[in-house]
């Protein structure tokens, strides 16, 4: 409830918020309920703190909210969504809305607020969740982890041989095993398809000669870990292993410029300057790394355009990559916290070219 009463500070001139389920529902209110995707589920608060939940008879038993209305399948919920917009004296003015509600549940409620201005929820949660404090920090070093942990047992099962849907697979069943889920669906590239950033693991087969990327997430209490290695299979021809010294130079070289102070552009540019003097900067087509919480990706994103300026607790990867059609890709990926004068690598896996 700590954050919910500094989240009211944030309100100033806003009548209200609509909050449907997700990670800021989440953190504002440690509500996170399973399976909602058809019935509305909604957390209505005015701009002087008082609010009523919204949701589905079927969490009768789950939600404690003070004031709560439940629905019954028989019931029209955007009814009663009227009946509480009034008792809340919501009638007017800009309102916060989840940016993440599902298309028909928006549709339906707009209907009821033809007198408001609807602003995007994260214009104000996004400020909040930027900067983590200690315990947030914890839970997303146990993520790193687990992230750290489950590369090191899936080399150890051996990669040749198998095809990069069944490494995924089996990525996804360790971290499940473990706790509390995936971040994301793992990718898995092998020799000419890593030269795809965001490839859809396939049935082709792993085999020597190649460099395979894995990239995976663990979560632990809600936040995400994210991490990515590069390994070779026997031995690679020079091209490749030339790729990969450049990417984990310019990783190195990245993390190194990590403090409270600097922008975001900056930390960007010292990878893509150092990958384009090498002579490889057509070849890094993505940004240099994402903010990490309770989403996968969320602020700061660490880009050539951003100048945020990175402040203590600031959590988000570093995660060059160099991208050569038909022959391959590399990249290496770290989670890191902002520490006053320097950062702190939350993910720990080695980053020298590991060959199977």
């Amino acid at each position: 409830m700590n954050r919910l009463n500094k989240f009211l500070g944030y309100l100033e001139g806003y009548s209200g918020v609509l909050i449907t389920p997700g990670t800021n529902l989440y953190y504002l209110t440690g509500i996170s309920p399973q399976a909602t995707e058809e019935r509305l589920f909604l957390l209505v608060i005015n701009r002087g703190g008082e609010s009523t939940l919204i949701a589905p008879k079927l969490y009768e038993n789950e939600v404690d909210w003070e004031s709560t209305i439940f629905w019954s399948d028989e019931e029209d919920p955007y009814k009663l969504l009227k009946k509480v917009l009034k008792s809340l004296d919501l009638t007017g003015g800009r309102i916060l809305v989840e940016d993440t509600m599902r298309a028909s549940f928006l549709i339906n409620i707009e209907k009821l607020l033809r007198n408001y201005e609807l602003v995007p929820l994260s214009n104000v949660t996004k400020e909040m969740r930027m900067r983590k404090d200690g315990e947030e920090i914890k839970l997303m070093k146990k993520a790193a982890q687990r992230a750290d942990e489950v590369f090191y047992e899936i080399i150890s099962r051996g990669l040749d041989g198998k095809s990069e849907k069944q490494v995924a697979l089996e990525i996804e069943f360790l971290i499940r095993e473990k706790g509390d889920g995936i971040s994301f669906t793992p990718i898995v590239a092998a020799g000419e398809n890593a030269a795809n950033p965001h490839h859809t693991p396939s049935e082709r087969k792993i085999r020597r000669g190649d460099l395979v990327v894995l990239d995976f997430g663990a979560k632990y209490r809600g936040y995400c870990s994210d991490i990515t290695r590069t390994v070779a299979i026997g031995k690679i021809n020079e091209k490749l292993r030339e790729v990969y010294e450049v990417v984990r130079e310019a990783q190195e070289r990245a993390f190194q410029t990590v403090r409270e102070g600097i922008r975001a552009k900056e930390v960007d540019s010292v990878a893509r300057e150092y990958i384009s003097s090498k002579g490889y900067g057509e070849y890094f087509i993505h940004r240099t790394g994402h903010g990490l919480g309770l989403d996968v990706h969320e602020e700061p994103y660490i880009g050539p355009k951003n100048e945020r300026v990175l402040e203590r607790g600031m959590t988000f990867t570093i995660e060059p990559g160099i991208y050569i059609s038909q022959l391959g890709g590399v990249r290496i990926e770290d989670d890191v916290v902002v520490e006053g004068k320097k950062g702190r690598r939350l993910t720990n896996a080695e980053r020298e070219l590991i060959k199977l």
